[in-house]
């Protein structure tokens, strides 16, 4: 019998929730996104200027598929600016979109027959990179109050297994909200440790903090440059760079010409021009941040106003990131409520089952938009509830 040439785990990959409501009205300008993580603000004047001015200087050559050194030289000093760590350079890859670099990571981590754990709710997008190493994914969901989400370290211990290489953890969360405290990243660093487990610590929302310290605790800020602790980062989120793709990783040392190899085979290089820009962001960055930080911190507080305090809604506040993850009572399948809001009121929101087990009550909401918009959104989801 002739044996089908494509892997089954691939042939068989679905779309995420979120694409799923996105795809047929993403373009529709009567829609109010709420479904992608990303902003309507366009990428800040400086940032653009500094890479069309690569541009019109030519630099449209090969560079380094590890990123350009100027950009890994602004990366190592904006992590000793804000976090006083000393990182050595050959740690640090800038493959393109940070997506890229957690394909990266989990190449270096995970084969056929392993598993990862994951700690939810996740970024949809974790599990299909999982997959897509032949590996299977075990998940662990946070406590759901009270007051906070919180980490459940004992379920992550009793979920570890022969097979388990990694623990996945996203903080600031996508879609929660939650910030692992440092004391919560010691004690699963800790734990990792003890079972010869990695960490795949995705950090990219560590400048959207509404809570506690800016930016967001580190990894980076307590395990050893040679532990199996891998954590990926970016520009999307805090300088409202999504259509840049750029990210980077910063793993081992010893992986130094490992990780150049996958960054080459990934995607021979990010885009050289746009590197530029992002070393405007990391360099000149700091008061679009704050700035862009306020606004979000504005918006959050609209979400609880409206949905907090709405009889049919549990929400946990949240402490960073740009998402609101609330629980709607009397909900079972978070995919026709996402199709019906969209298709009742022309606002686009992520059904809850796409972030893993137990969420199907749940909708995620991005409140990073205008504020004026984002309450006309707001009251139209009240409306289907109210219905």
């Amino acid at each position: 019998m002739r044996r089908e040439p494509v892997r089954p785990d691939i042939a068989e990959l679905e779309l995420t929730g979120i694409s799923r409501i996105a795809v047929g009205a993403m373009h529709d300008p009567e829609v109010i996104p709420l479904w992608f993580g990303e902003s309507d603000i366009v990428t800040p004047d400086f940032i653009r200027e500094a890479a069309k001015k690569a541009l019109d200087d030519g630099q449209t050559f090969y560079s380094s598929s590890r990123g350009t050194p100027a950009l890994r030289a602004a990366i190592l000093r904006y992590h000793e600016r804000i976090y006083g760590l000393g990182l050595a350079e050959g740690r640090l890859i800038v493959p393109g979109s940070t997506m890229l670099a957690v394909t990266c990571a989990c190449q270096c981590l995970l084969s056929d027959g392993d598993e990862m754990l994951l700690i939810g709710p996740y970024w949809p997008n974790i599990a299909r990179a999982v997959a897509i190493c032949g590996a299977r994914i075990r998940e662990v969901r946070l406590n759901e109050g009270p007051g906070r989400w919180s980490l459940d370290l004992p379920a992550v211990e009793a979920a570890l297994t022969p097979e388990t290489r990694a623990v996945y953890v996203n903080s600031p969360s996508n879609p929660t909200g939650w910030i692992m405290t440092a004391e919560e990243q010691r004690a699963l660093l800790d734990l990792c440790r003890r079972r010869g487990v990695a960490v795949l610590s995705d950090e990219v929302y560590h400048r959207n903090v509404f809570t506690g310290r800016d930016p967001a605790p580190s990894f980076l800020e307590i395990a050893g440059e040679d532990e199996p602790v891998f954590v990926v980062n970016g520009l999307s989120k805090g300088w409202c760079m999504t259509g840049w793709r750029l990210g980077w990783l910063i793993g081992p040392a010893r992986l130094a010409e490992p990780l150049a190899v996958l960054s080459e085979c990934m995607s021979t290089g990010a885009t050289v021009f746009a590197q530029a820009g992002a070393i405007a962001a990391l360099e000149q960055g700091e008061e679009f941040l704050a700035t862009f930080r306020e606004r979000c911190r504005i918006n959050r507080d609209l979400v609880m106003d409206i949905l907090g305090g709405h009889p049919r809604v549990d929400l946990l506040e949240p402490e960073g990131a740009f998402y609101a993850f609330p629980r709607i009572e009397g909900v079972r399948d978070s995919l026709s409520l996402a199709r019906r809001i969209l298709h009742e009121r022309k606002v686009g929101t992520a059904p809850g089952y796409t972030f893993g087990r137990g969420n199907d009550a749940h909708l995620r909401l991005c409140f990073a938009i205008d504020t004026p918009r984002l309450k006309e959104a707001l009251e139209r989801i009240v409306q289907v509830l109210d219905d």
